[in-house]
């Protein structure tokens, strides 16, 4: 499930405080400096969403660990609180692709120092070259060395590696093996400069589809790992013996026994496969290798296991299971430093019914799995599953056996055994980073339990977002998970959006006056592509498509919900009234034109495509072309309305080589004013009014007085603040940007893998996102078990006001004795968290009189018992239960 999104005109496509010790890039020229407000920037917790390709523990210190994602930049372990810390949050725009990690090396010598090999594509999508990042505090500050070719951290074969490597014995060596045919190269001096190895004999040939003409599947995957053998050195200089990895599926294999001088193919190596990784046991003299017949990470039909004996040179075939019975590549390989001879692989392109993890006690003579066929289809697990902190991971899925929910993985290209406690593992999935703390009980015959080790990192990429006036603050377009609801910034949603699940949300919208109707479109790759809500996104029901529909576009909905312009892929411009059940095509505007709604006028809609605005003032039936001129001549365009002003349209976007700016209409489109002291805007968003203003403020992406960065402004553009800073950049943001209309100074950016960053001002701005009041005055229950059934029930709530004061907003809590799970809620956002739940209202229910109820329901699987529980809170209050 992971992307090949483009940061051009194509590009559709933690947790905690971000503004700890600054991330600087120590050897970029210093921006000029523009006075900018005090913000504090933090996630909308998600915990994941994207694929982690590598994890790399340091072999001298204990508890320094790192992890690489393909978009969304590199994060240290901090082990007190068992998060993730970002460290690559200084890239800037111009170097966006510098977010995206090929490879991360950790000094075993001086655990102080870091390398990051970056870059995001090696074709044209990127227009920079990849560099090496260098840090000798943990990253907290980099130093950069430009290489002469491209590092593609989203490219096929990213899972592979690492690439990067440091010489254990003389710490000042380091290898890095190229993509695209360039080779192996060296540097001697920390990093601070690179050469090629001119004398390295083969450059690889392994590409995913030599016909792509856009050259990402037609890349030459390259160099792919660098292993050293410790014991062939001691400190202070440099090993002698090197193990490089080739995709080349004859010639997988390399080494050098004199410290790169000269280099071999190694003798005897199986052939016919690529080798995804080598791991040295330097202890037993066996060096492993996980084999695939594809680059992965998502391709892989057929694998192999391979042990070398570098004292002898014999090779062994100890794969867990015969070739004939693979359905998938292996890779994600590990050992015990602790117990030589224990070795783990993963099946990381087992898709269906989920992944596999091997592991062997004895150097790979024999194995076991983490999942096993009792009498197919069902199956018996090794281990246990908690998602309690990352509760979307299920997906919402209700599969037939012998898949199941959460699943253990998929794209299991890394996992690594902790080397100072054989009970700590942690691996990646294409979504999140799952790790156990007692892992030896899979010897004993016990169950380990596997849960996410995720939080702090947040890897989604932001296609669209929205901050309606009334209900929950956030909705969030995402690629991969879809998107989310967030009632509370502080807290991972507990779903994605479903009904339908879009593999990826590219645009949604709320009705300006009646923000309980949402909307969203996306792509899927069967079904419906648009999807509606009628309580503030709590809940969802699919729509239809019109004819040739491919692919979600952009979406508008009207200003009272009464009806919706929809602009999808495949198809033209088309307008409804109700929820998309009868569509009708849109005269006048052209196919693909971005469309967006008058906030006030509900049958006023507006539309860009190619340099030309429209015009629909009778609900999207047809549009008429402004007479606007001089707008960006191109489709990187994103424009808004302003909420509560008829006809007050703002428009953002261009390209450097023509029209580029920021312009206002104050007459729904018929002309625009191009705002002089803005150089550059790619986005634009509307937040509350500053203290004292009648006008909402700006939000923008862009370049001010020389300056990239996010802006506001409080007086309607006449002049601008930058509220970030160096050290919190995020790459590409120019996706989308809101105000929150609730909190001023609140503002909500995308990122291009850093998920949902939210920052809030000193200046009169709250700090936190803080959870919804509770009410106060007394309360009382009614909880009625209305339908049972094997393995599960439905439940009915009724709460009511027995106070003297109306609510205005509830949040209900309770606890289930007897692990019930919840699986599906309506009208209450309800959550799981173990066996504490908490229900809180929707937009339409806050409000409850003084001797008024309020009802809600859900269902909930169960395992026999199903106790009612018996004390309700309200808030801190207990209720009285009837």
């Amino acid at each position: 499930m992971r992307r090949t999104r483009i940061l051009t005109a194509v590009l559709a496509l933690a947790a905690g405080l971000l503004s700890g010790a600054p991330t600087a890039l120590a050897a970029d020229p210093p921006s000029p400096k523009i006075t900018a407000d005090t913000y504090t920037w933090k996630n909308a917790r998600i915990d994941g969403g994207g694929f982690v390709p590598g994890i790399v523990f340091n072999r001298s210190e204990k508890n320094l660990a790192y992890a690489r994602t393909d978009i969304g930049g590199a994060y240290r372990w901090q082990e007190a609180s068992k998060t993730w810390t970002p460290l690559l949050d200084s890239v800037g725009w111009d170097d966006w692709g510098h977010t995206g990690v090929v490879s991360i090396a950790s000094d075993s010598v001086d655990p102080d120092k870091v390398y990051a090999a970056v870059g995001t594509y090696t074709n044209s999508w990127d227009p920079k070259n990849g560099a090496v990042m260098r840090s000798s505090n943990r990253g907290a500050s980099w130093q950069k060395a430009n290489l002469p070719f491209k590092l593609g951290g989203n490219m096929p074969g990213r899972g592979m590696g690492e690439r990067l490597a440091v010489d254990p014995n003389r710490n000042s060596v380091l290898y890095l093996g190229a993509p695209s045919g360039k080779g192996l190269w060296r540097s001697t001096d920390s990093g601070v400069t690179w050469s090629q190895v001119a004398n390295f004999p083969n450059v690889g040939n392994y590409a995913q589809d030599p016909s792509d003409t856009s050259g990402y599947a037609s890349d030459n995957q390259g160099i792919v790992w660098v292993t050293f053998d410790e014991s062939t050195g001691t400190s202070g200089s440099a090993t002698k013996t090197i193990y490089v990895g080739v995709a080349d599926k004859d010639n997988a294999v390399y080494r050098s026994t004199d410290a790169g001088a000269t280099w071999q193919r190694l003798a005897g190596q199986p052939t016919g496969q690529l080798a995804h990784k080598g791991v040295l046991d330097a202890k037993n003299g066996y060096l492993y290798l996980a084999y695939s017949d594809k680059g992965g990470p998502y391709d892989g039909g057929k694998g192999q296991v391979w042990r070398y004996a570098t004292g002898t040179g014999t090779w062994k075939d100890i794969s867990p299971v015969a070739e004939a019975d693979t359905f998938y590549g292996f890779s994600g390989l590990t050992v015990d430093r602790q117990k030589p001879g224990t070795v783990m692989a993963t099946a990381y392109s087992a898709w269906w019914p989920d992944t596999q993890i091997f592991r062997s006690t004895d150097s790979g003579a024999t194995w076991t799995k983490a999942w096993d066929y009792t009498s197919y289809p069902n199956r018996e697990n090794r281990y246990t599953m908690d998602v309690s902190s990352s509760p979307w991971l299920t997906w919402g899925a209700n599969p037939q056996p012998p898949e199941q929910t959460p699943k253990l993985g998929w794209m299991t290209e890394s996992l690594e055994i902790d080397p100072f406690n054989s009970n700590r593992m942690m691996y990646g999935t294409g979504a999140t980073i799952y790790g156990t703390e007692n892992l030896t009980n899979w010897d004993s015959g016990g169950k380990f339990a596997v849960k996410p080790m995720v939080r702090g990192l947040e890897e989604t990429a932001v296609n669209d977002l929205a901050s309606p006036p009334s209900g929950a603050p956030l909705f969030s377009a995402l690629g991969d998970v879809g998107g989310f609801r967030h009632t509370d910034l502080a807290k991972v949603p507990s779903m994605m959006f479903t009904q339908p699940n879009f593999t990826t949300t590219t645009s949604l919208d709320f009705a300006e006056s009646n923000p309980d109707t949402v909307v969203r479109v996306g792509n899927l790759d069967s079904g419906p592509h648009i999807s509606f809500s009628t309580d503030n996104g709590a809940n969802w029901f699919a729509g239809t498509d019109p004819s040739g529909v491919s692919g979600g576009g952009t979406v508008a909905a009207a200003a009272d919900g009464s009806r919706f312009v929809w602009s999808p892929e495949g198809a033209g411009v088309h307008h409804t009234t109700g929820f998309g059940t009868s569509w009708q095509a849109s005269g006048g505007i052209p196919s693909g034109a971005i469309v967006e709604s008058d906030r006030v006028d509900p049958k006023t809609f507006y539309g860009f495509k190619s340099g030309k605005f429209y015009v629909s003032t009778d609900g999207g039936a047809t549009f008429k072309e402004s007479p606007a001129t001089g707008l960006p001549g191109g489709d990187s365009v994103r424009f808004k309305a302003l909420p509560g002003g008829k006809g007050d349209v703002w428009l953002a976007g261009g390209a450097s080589d023509g029209a580029y700016g920021l312009w206002h209409s104050t007459d729904g489109g018929t002309s625009f004013t191009k705002l002089s002291n803005v150089e550059q805007a790619d986005t634009i968003g509307f937040g509350k009014a500053a203290p004292g203003a009648s006008y909402q403020t700006l939000y923008t992406s862009a370049k001010i007085g020389g300056v990239r960065g996010i802006f506001r402004s409080t007086d309607k553009g006449a002049t601008w603040t930058r509220i970030n800073d160096d050290a919190h950049q995020w790459g590409w943001t120019g996706a989308a940007i809101t105000g929150d209309p609730r909190v001023y100074g609140r503002v909500y950016m995308s990122t291009n893998g850093r998920g949902v960053i939210y920052g809030d001002s000193s200046d009169g701005g709250t700090t936190g996102p803080g959870p919804d009041p509770g009410p106060a005055g007394a309360c009382k229950v009614t909880y009625k078990v209305t339908s049972q059934w094997s393995g599960g029930f439905q439940a009915d709530v009724q709460l009511t006001n027995t106070g003297a004061g109306a609510w205005n907003g509830w949040s209900l809590g309770w606890s289930f004795a007897d692990g019930q799970k919840l699986t599906q809620a309506w009208n209450a956002e309800v959550t799981q968290s173990g066996t504490a739940v908490t229900a809180k209202n929707v937009g339409w229910n806050a409000g409850v009189a003084a001797g008024s109820s309020v009802s809600f329901g859900f269902t909930a699987g169960s395992s026999g018992t199903n106790t009612k529980p018996t004390a309700f809170k309200l808030g801190d209050q207990s209720c009285t239960v009837a």
